[in-house]
């Protein structure tokens, strides 16, 4: 039976693993690949934890409304200290972990927080020398300490010891003051330009769209839910909420984003959220294995794709599959298609991604092969999610229908603008900042998009990201980039050319596909030598063309550049959430872009 609207906002996120510690007690609630304190934890066990950190945050003078802030990598301890946050009427503030010191004096700052929970001395050593600037910042709490104790900083154990005078009771009398419309959180966006903006999320914008994700993640108890991607990010916290909400299992990856295939298949999920950097890795091996393969094999293995995506197509519909071709399909599933689903596991029902462009083909090719992947569309300002396809309502190359209680339109300038109780209050101490992005009680997304006939949303681009050339003719770089991207040989794609003669490229190489390549051939395997070798500009030429021929004239990229090493969050081309800062890589590299107009261009 669903509770009511104000007894459910005040367990997301303040009761929530008190709640869930009662619903499903004995059901496994985290489990992490990486050592950690706690490596499993059932719910009721959840439950207990959660009640222990808050106790110590209690005892730290924690008060309701203070700013309690995570600097730590995605790790069973940062959800249990989400939880505790809550629990006490605190308003968390995750920082991602490869910000900069000055982000992170940034965010701290602008935040307000009192107390800090970093996840080792290594993040406690970045943030000390701003400790003079951040005259608000009381404690420091730090989780993992094998070397020892880290001046200044209060070992877990040790906040663990102060809050056992604490009683749970302080806890309860936290939580019962928390209301629906009290602030949860204030996540500061990676932006693109400038430095990052708070946005106010509260509880009842949590609980908003985990209401709309009911039907399109149908997650249920004892299912699990493999989890890499950072919980600073407002996408990892809904999937967070949505398992512990349903009593699912958060497995939570290793740490370290280069064993995430491997650990999926000993984790062997039922559900997996990803950026689609994952899938296009996956989809290139695949391929690339193929192409070293008999050519009978290549044969059979696409003609089982063709049946595994017409079959998989037509029960979606609930269409009868003739039984010939159903015993032809369980052939060639068994043979061939069962091994792409070994990848992730063999027990994947479903995947989730989103946060950049991911291609069709790849979609497709994904889906009939078993792994159905359901692209979605949201922003930390409408708590992570407002369109979503979801099984048995989807459509590739779209990013869904808008979730219920969603309304998204397209205005005239071709700008995704939404409503619903999921959007956010505003930005934190920006009210210039938040008319704009709320102008007339819409949701501004700043993206450009159009509806087909039958209600599904495309995405088309970035409002600020459109190159105007010297044709006149607007052009949205996004998926000419992510065709290029769609190469094996490519990491990463910028295009350039506003008020220019015509476009050109950026490209970084792909060391997992290149290097091997060029082995092959007896190239250098340094991929900055390889940048430069004629023999990878003639390999990546050949891509351009073909990436071109998709597009009309003016959207055909006529000169490129490789770059010695690809683009990196650290270098501060990327952001956390792995979005191109294109002022800061065009500024960057103005004089090889300035090279390629000043030299020759085939027709």
């Amino acid at each position: 039976m669903r509770r009511s609207s104000e007894a459910r906002s005040a367990v997301l996120p303040a009761g929530l693993a008190r709640d869930s510690a009662e619903r499903f007690a004995a059901h496994t609630a985290v489990r992490s690949v990486r050592p950690s304190r706690w490596p499993e934890l059932t719910y009721a066990q959840l439950g207990d934890v959660t009640d222990d950190v808050a106790r110590g945050l209690l005892a730290l003078g924690v008060e309701g409304g203070d700013r309690v802030a995570i600097l730590s990598e995605t790790r069973p301890e940062w959800t249990v200290c989400d939880l505790a946050i809550g629990a006490v009427g605190a308003i968390g503030v995750p920082v991602y972990p490869t910000n900069s010191a000055e982000d992170c004096r940034w965010v701290l700052g602008d935040s307000e927080s009192s107390v800090l929970i970093c996840e080792d001395a290594a993040q406690v050593e970045k943030v000390r020398p701003l400790l003079p600037e951040l005259p608000r910042l009381g404690h420091i709490v730090v989780l993992d300490t094998p070397d020892g104790p880290v001046a200044g900083a209060i070992p877990l154990d040790e906040l663990l010891e102060r809050g056992a005078g604490v009683s749970v009771e302080a806890v309860r009398d936290r939580e019962a003051r928390v209301r629906s419309g009290d602030l949860s959180t204030i996540i500061y966006t990676s932006g693109t330009t400038g430095p990052p903006k708070g946005c106010l999320i509260g509880n009842g914008h949590w609980q908003a769209t985990l209401d709309g994700l009911d039907a399109g993640m149908p997650v249920r108890a004892g299912e699990s839910i493999y989890l890499y991607l950072p919980l600073a990010h407002a996408f990892a916290r809904i999937v967070q909420y949505v398992a512990l909400t349903r009593g699912a299992t958060l497995h939570i990856f290793g740490g370290d984003v280069r064993n995430v295939v491997a650990e999926l298949g000993e984790v062997r999920p039922d559900y997996l959220p990803s950026v689609p950097l994952l899938f296009e890795k996956v989809h290139t091996r695949v391929r690339t294995l193929l192409g070293q393969a008999p050519e009978a094999d290549r044969a059979a293995f696409d003609r089982a794709v063709d049946l595994g995506g017409r079959v998989r197509a037509a029960r979606e519909r609930g269409e009868p599959v003739d039984p010939e071709v159903e015993a032809e399909f369980t052939e060639a599933d068994d043979r061939w298609l069962s091994m792409v689903r070994g990848v992730f596991g063999g027990r994947l029902k479903e995947a989730l991604t989103g946060s950049a462009p991911i291609a069709p083909e790849i979609l497709d090719f994904f889906h009939a092969c078993g792994v159905p992947v359901n692209e979605g569309y949201g922003m930390t300002e409408s708590a992570a999610v407002l369109t979503l396809n979801s099984p048995g309502d989807r459509r590739f190359g779209t990013v869904g229908r808008p979730l219920p209680g969603v309304e998204v339109r397209i205005a005239e300038d071709g700008e995704i603008l939404a409503r619903g109780a999921n959007v956010f209050a505003g930005y934190h101490r920006a009210p210039a900042d938040t008319v704009e992005i709320l102008a007339d009680g819409w949701l501004h997304t700043g993206d450009l998009g159009e509806f087909d006939a039958d209600g599904y949303l495309r995405v088309t681009g970035r409002k600020k990201d459109l190159i105007i050339p010297a044709s006149g003719k607007n052009i949205s770089p996004a998926n000419i980039e992510g065709d290029l991207r769609g190469s094996p040989w490519i990491s990463h794609a910028m295009v350039f050319g506003d008020r220019r003669p015509h476009l050109v490229a950026l490209l970084t190489l792909d060391p997992d596909e290149v290097v091997p390549w060029a082995r092959e051939r007896g190239l250098p395997d340094d991929p900055a030598e390889l940048a430069a070798h004629p023999d990878v500009r003639a390999l990546i030429r050949q891509v351009v063309d073909e990436a071109g021929a998709r597009h009309s004239r003016p959207e055909r990229v006529r000169a490129f550049a490789v770059l010695p090493r690809d683009f990196s969050v650290e270098a501060g081309e990327l952001t956390p959430s792995l979005k191109l800062r294109r002022a800061i890589v065009a500024e960057r590299y103005r004089h090889l872009l300035d090279d390629l107009y000043d030299t020759p261009k085939p027709a």
